[in-house]
């Protein structure tokens, strides 16, 4: 179903002034979390070239492109390499939004600071709308957009991503990339459903813990202790989504992608102390990276 194109002054999109902010207490901290986040990675991997990502990589390391332990430009090369693998992570994701119509809207929910939303602007020439808790991350990514003269296209809003700004059934297509362990997944699916037009394409990649291990392992539960987050099975995707319309077309296992990223990042400048813990927990089969792509039916 294709969606008229409209403006940013039309009916589709709620003025800035009257979005709310973070609803709850947990919420305004994450909100503080990311305002006051410090931690170089992520802007050192998107000044390689100016797309600035909050989420990781996936693909194979290329051994030549990073040199030698000898080589005087390893660390540099390594930043590049590490910073090649994510955009490869959000081309696999725009992927299996399908086609998109250049008059549509798309809506990430979560969007830091908008490297995914410029991505499938480029892709598709749509509208991209994004929503963030952190007035940091908005006005990083509006400032970006600008920049590269993509203001009218692409926006971020600090906004709910349970309560998105958007006009019920005028979505073709929408996503969450490793930001749905912020939220309750019934109440997050609900909202993707309702934005979403009939036959709209919902995308989500996404660490889970695997139901096959028995409960989050001891590494999970040091990932959500270091970002602050909930990380949800993956049983509780499916489950979450079939409550609420969303029929899954698409689940892939990223895992064994996303292992050479952090393999390679745990060798870096840029170490945070949260490598050990993806590295042991993809290893051992109770943490996995996962992609899953649904129809709003």
């Amino acid at each position: 179903m294709e969606l008229t194109h409209m403006s940013l002054t039309d009916d589709l999109i709620t003025p800035s002034s009257a979005i709310p902010g973070p609803a709850t207490a947990y919420q305004s901290d994450i909100a503080r979390y990311w305002d006051h986040e410090a931690r170089p990675v992520n802007l050192r991997l998107g000044d390689v070239d100016g797309l600035y990502h909050h989420h990781y990589g996936i693909g194979e390391i290329d051994l030549a492109a990073i040199g030698g332990p000898a080589d005087s430009e390893r660390e540099r090369k390594v930043i590049a390499e590490l910073h090649r693998l994510e955009p490869a992570q959000a081309d696999v994701l725009l992927d299996h939004l399908g086609d998109i119509p250049s008059t549509g809207t798309l809506v990430d929910a979560g969007c830091g600071r908008g490297g995914s939303m410029v991505m499938a602007h480029r892709r598709f020439g749509c509208r991209v709308e994004g929503m963030t808790l952190s007035t940091q991350q908005a006005d990083f990514g509006n400032k970006r957009a600008a920049e590269l003269g993509i203001a009218d296209f692409v926006r971020s809003r600090v906004a709910n991503m349970l309560n998105v700004p958007v006009g019920t059934g005028t979505v073709a297509g929408s996503w969450n990339n490793e930001s749905s362990m912020y939220v309750d997944l019934h109440d997050l699916f609900a909202e993707h459903s309702r934005v979403l037009s009939v036959g709209g394409r919902y995308v989500t990649v996404t660490g889970c813990w695997n139901p096959r291990y028995g409960r989050p392992s001891k590494w999970v539960s040091r990932i959500n202790a270091h970002f602050e987050c909930n990380i949800h099975s993956r049983r509780e995707y499916l489950r979450a989504m079939a409550d609420n319309r969303l029929v899954p077309n698409a689940v892939i296992d990223l895992t064994p992608d996303t292992l050479p990223y952090w393999e390679l990042r745990n060798t870096t400048s840029l170490v945070t102390g949260i490598e050990e813990a993806f590295i042991k927990s993809h290893k051992d089969g109770s943490f996995q990276y996962v992609l899953i792509a649904a129809d709003r039916i």
